[in-house]
């Protein structure tokens, strides 16, 4: 983990900075639901390609400009995060499409659920954001316990990557909002609530919102903890979350239509979780500079990929 020391590092947490990119964020997210809703229906394989890499694009530029304002180290920390934090959210988004499955959401209506599980993620992540490394600079060894949280969820993936995972769908949020609201039994329409007569009824599109929800923020206590790893400054943590997860929309179609291409990249993030997890847990002894931090998590995602390429190409 870097110790920002100088000048440049400190100043990446200025207000003007924060303004700038939150104020940045919202536009984003306007023109994004703008888009969304004049599409009307789910991305299809290959637009959706193209508005990943658009975002991928957008903000990759964002932590060149970093890099050049700020200079290389904070933002080789940005883009260690970056790229750690959307590799990990594909985990996340194959529980969305088991998710939509689930609940029976019609193509035509994913992207509003994802719109606004994705508003809703920056919330949360945010305050974790923000609790998490008011922990790390107050009491130093949390590192070590967020290593070991990671080393157990890699196992944990590594063991069980061919069982779906129903809790996040079926869980106690969930649960106690179709017990305590008056509910419709079929999705109508892209609304969230239908009003019949005098009363107004949720409908089942709004219990796939709150598992959604509730499923990212089961997934953002792992990948929080992860980018400490790389860099414990708030504003680099925060942005490079934020820029994972602003693409996640149009990821999700691409992870919907490519899901057999991708068959071992839960053994990829899973070798992921277990580096930086064991990079969190020697911290006091092993010293890994963000460069090697970041080659190696781009090289383990990069043979799971190609793995899963090559292995797609051969019949089993």
């Amino acid at each position: 983990m870097t110790q920002h020391v100088d000048t440049g590092a400190r100043n990446i947490n200025s207000p003007e900075l924060w303004a700038f990119f939150l104020l940045a964020v919202l536009a984003l997210l306007a023109f994004d639901l703008v888009i969304s809703s004049r599409r009307g229906h789910g991305a299809r394989f290959r637009e959706a390609i193209g508005w990943s890499l658009f975002w991928i694009a957008l903000s990759v530029a964002f932590g060149a400009w970093l890099w050049h304002r700020y200079g290389g180290e904070p933002g080789l920390e940005f883009f260690a995060g970056y790229l750690l934090e959307k590799s990990l959210s594909v985990d996340n988004l194959f529980v969305f499409v088991l998710l939509f499955q689930s609940f029976a959401v019609p193509p035509e209506h994913q992207h509003r659920v994802l719109f606004w599980g994705v508003l809703g993620a920056l919330v949360l992540r945010g305050a974790l954001i923000f609790a998490g490394v008011a922990l790390v600079h107050h009491f130093r060894w949390v590192v070590a316990i967020f290593g070991a949280i990671l080393v157990y969820t890699a196992v944990r993936i590594a063991l069980h990557r061919d069982e779906p995972d129903r809790a996040s769908i079926d869980n106690p949020v969930v649960r106690f909002v179709r017990d305590h609201l008056p509910m419709v039994s079929n999705i109508e329409g892209p609304a969230f609530f239908v009003r019949r007569g005098r009363r107004v009824f949720a409908t089942p599109l709004l219990l796939a919102l709150v598992a959604a929800e509730t499923a990212d923020l089961v997934f953002a206590l792992d990948s929080i903890p992860a980018v400490f790893a790389v860099t414990d400054d708030s504003f680099l943590v925060f942005s490079s979350n934020v820029c994972a997860l602003l693409g996640l929309r149009a990821l999700y179609f691409v992870v919907r239509g490519g899901l057999v291409r991708l068959r071992y990249l839960k053994q990829g993030l899973s070798g992921i979780l277990l580096f930086v997890g064991a990079k969190m847990l020697l911290y006091r002894w092993i010293h890994l500079p963000t460069g090697t931090s970041l080659a190696v998590i781009a090289g383990i995602l990069s043979i799971a990929i190609v793995v899963s390429w090559l292995r797609r190409t051969r019949p089993d």
